[in-house]
């Protein structure tokens, strides 16, 4: 099962002390996530890996294209 949740002020759903708590593998889109979320959450990221996409952040919602890479992107997770 996987949650989505942004890191940004203005996400439609925002990252939460719980989402990470209850993940085993966190995913982010750029390095600049994985930052906010050290700065936030430091206290219970202990033993959460974090694995950096490496992809833009300039899709909208459910964008095609964006579904597409995520899709290569997370194979090998999947």
């Amino acid at each position: 099962m996987a949650k989505s949740a942004g890191t940004s002020d203005k996400a439609r759903i925002k990252v939460n002390q719980k989402m990470i708590a209850w993940a085993d593998l966190i995913f982010v889109m750029e390095r600049k996530h994985q930052k906010i979320l050290e700065r936030n959450f430091s206290d219970i990221l202990v033993n959460k890996p974090i694995i950096i996409l490496d992809i833009e952040d300039n899709y909208r919602f459910n964008d095609p294209g964006l579904i597409d890479i995520l899709t290569t992107s997370l194979r090998d997770y999947l």
